[in-house]
């Protein structure tokens, strides 16, 4: 994928480099995504600027046409994926999002996972638990919905609620919470030794930004249904909801299944962070196509005689 610096939108900021930055042009954005969007076990979450693109040299404009590209090579690497599966690859990805209402999980799983066939993906959105659900331990209905061997799973919210919410309103003790730390990190690893990908993104929104969003919600008729009540009630504990997200992060970000943080208020970078990440875990999977078990001529002349 070309980095968008080449774009002529970019030639004013390009010329205005010093010559000791035009000597090093940007890396491509598939090749330092991973870099720098990957979390760390001391990050800070306040220090990341929501409405910045970091390791991307462009703008909106180059960005859509970046994501129409990463979408071509999405859709023939899932594929291909999902064709080596059927004669016996066993790998799978999760791909986990989370983020505070209005930060876009929705548009990632239209703009990004809509790039491929839906018959190689798996989405579950993840609500409160039910009352059967909540008498089990919280992974129990998270096992359930993990994907098989060549489908790429997609969760809207996760097992991750079972942290952020009931730290925040105290819906557990800070006893389980810890020990549901300690659960995830075991739970992951387990997926890991089972040959699936772990992606895990936190979509960084601005507190500015989802009250703009909100507030469209309640302004345009075909944005009600989006809209719950609940929503402005979460904005009042949002400061624990960012302490709540950087502990857990740093708690849960291991080898096995790291955590990328995404800034969101940028819709379009966004999306193409997230299918820049998703490509690139598919071609570290390195997914071949199965050859062929039967004799290729025989079967031409077969049907041209048919």
């Amino acid at each position: 994928m070309p980095y968008a610096g080449k774009h002529q939108a970019d030639e004013w900021k390009v010329a205005t480099m010093s010559k000791k930055h035009q000597a090093k042009p940007a890396k491509p954005f598939g090749e330092v995504a991973q870099q720098v969007l990957a979390a760390s076990g001391e990050f800070n979450l306040a220090e990341i600027d929501p409405s910045s693109t970091p390791g991307y040299v462009g703008d909106k404009k180059s960005g859509v046409r970046d994501l129409a590209a990463v979408g071509l090579e999405l859709s023939e690497l899932q594929e291909r994926f999902f064709a080596a599966s059927r004669f016996g690859a066993k790998h799978k990805i999760l791909l986990v999002l989370q983020g505070m209402d209005t930060s876009g999980k929705g548009g990632i799983v239209r703009h990004v996972i809509g790039a491929v066939d839906p018959q190689g993906v798996t989405h579950h959105a993840f609500k409160a638990p039910t009352a059967a659900e909540a008498k089990r331990d919280f992974l129990w209905r998270i096992t359930k919905q993990l994907p098989g061997a060549g489908y790429i799973g997609v969760f809207d919210r996760s097992h991750y609620e079972d942290v952020l919410i009931h730290k925040v309103r105290g819906l557990s003790d800070p006893q389980e919470i810890e020990r549901r730390y300690s659960a995830i990190n075991d739970f992951e690893a387990s997926l890991a030794e089972k040959h699936t990908t772990v992606i895990k993104v936190m979509l960084h929104i601005s507190n500015e930004e989802q009250r703009d969003r909100l507030a469209e919600r309640l302004q345009r008729e075909d944005k009600y249904w989006k809209f719950n009540p609940s929503d402005i009630d979460e904005r009042e504990v949002w400061d624990g909801y960012m302490e709540a997200y950087e502990t857990a992060i740093r708690r849960t970000h291991t080898p096995a299944a790291p955590w990328f943080i995404i800034p969101a208020d940028r819709k379009w970078y966004a999306r193409l962070a997230v299918a820049t990440l998703l490509a690139q875990a598919l071609k570290d999977i390195d997914p071949q196509w199965p050859a062929a078990d039967f004799d290729i001529e025989e079967q031409q002349r077969r049907l041209a005689a048919s």
